[in-house]
């Protein structure tokens, strides 16, 4: 017999079986194991595909049932039959991209490994899988049993390790993300293992308010934040918008100078708005968070920018400093003597 002989109604029996046994117990009576991917959607409920199948053709007269190595699964064999021959609908689930967070940290790995890379069983493999389960990022029910496993985190590995300039023979998959972030971690290998580092301690300490992290479609924050992660990126910008040190700042700029204005562009929210911009200003915070660490936060580190200025600033990376920022804005003005 040939998968395509299973009948639709050989497929409900084994869900019925499915559902009077229990997942777990299903999979161990009929020997087969937890499937990565295809799932059969039968009233709101998944089933373990080839599981499914391999059942089904032991309710057709005469057959027996199917272990795990009678056949193969996947979208090629039972998920097409299912799907489109018997009409089942069929669920891909897999686990989530890696972000770019997530790369950094295995790039480290690769980067202190003299850039080859780690296999599943390294003690530094074993750990870092570790840490990516418990990084918030990615909600638990759009994980897999499989997520970020030591064999999942050692091919990623290899993904960067590969790419790298020196390496000859034929790269592993990957993506480009991969790819840029290994050119960041080879122009910058300092910068970046700082960020690996304060990044660790981020994830260790865990969100202390996730609702207190920006959202990741903030406009300071770049596309590319939004997009693959930014975890550092996000808690910086809530230990700039901390009302306690904002408010410390202003006093202590406007203690000094009477006036509250952009150290960037001199701009002055009263003069054009009146009252109601009257010591409005907002606060940025000189050093990155893979430099500064997680518990600095002292006021003479903070300085005041208008909405545009602190934008530009945090645009793209790499990070403008307030001094490139202010020479930007410096070569853009018309000089004296160019003046009409």
């Amino acid at each position: 017999m040939a998968l395509t002989d299973i009948t639709r109604q050989a497929v409900l029996e084994a869900i019925a079986e499915f559902d009077r046994l229990g997942r777990d117990r299903f999979l161990e009576t009929y020997k087969f194991g937890r499937a990565l991917s295809y799932f059969v959607k039968h009233d709101g409920n998944l089933y373990d595909s080839k599981a499914i199948a391999g059942y089904a053709h032991g309710r057709i007269p005469g057959q027996r049932r199917w272990t795990t190595d009678d056949f193969t699964g996947g979208e090629n064999s039972v998920a097409r039959h299912l799907r489109d021959r018997l009409g089942f609908t069929m669920q891909v689930r897999k686990n989530p991209d890696w972000n770019r967070d997530e790369l950094i940290l295995a790039c480290d790995l690769v980067y202190a490994n003299n850039w080859h890379e780690l296999r599943a069983e390294y003690p530094e493999v074993i750990e870092l899988s570790a840490l990516l389960r418990r990084y918030w990022v990615h909600p638990v029910d759009e994980r897999m049993e499989t997520f970020r496993n030591p064999n999942s985190v050692g091919r990623k590995t290899s993904d960067i390790a590969t790419r790298h300039p020196d390496f000859r023979g034929a790269p592993t998959r990957g993506n480009k993300l991969d790819r840029e972030v290994l050119a960041e971690f080879l122009a910058n290998p300092e910068e970046m293992h700082r960020q690996a580092i304060a990044l660790r301690a981020a994830i260790l300490a865990g969100p202390e308010d996730e609702t207190s992290i920006a959202d990741p479609s903030d406009p300071d924050l770049d596309d590319a934040s939004a997009q693959e992660g930014g975890l550092l990126e996000r808690l910086h910008l809530r230990r700039e918008r901390d009302r306690g040190i904002r408010n410390k700042a202003v006093k202590a700029y406007k203690s000094k100078h009477g006036q509250v204005a952009c150290e960037a562009c001199g701009f002055n929210f009263a003069v054009t708005y009146g009252p109601r911009g009257e010591d409005y200003i907002e606060c940025h915070h000189r050093v990155p968070l893979s430099e500064s660490g997680a518990t600095t936060t002292r006021v003479s580190d903070f300085v005041l920018l208008c909405s545009n200025c602190h934008r530009m600033i945090h645009r793209s990376r790499p990070w403008l400093t307030l001094e490139q920022l202010i020479e930007l804005l410096a070569a853009r003005r018309p000089s004296a003597a160019s003046a009409p």
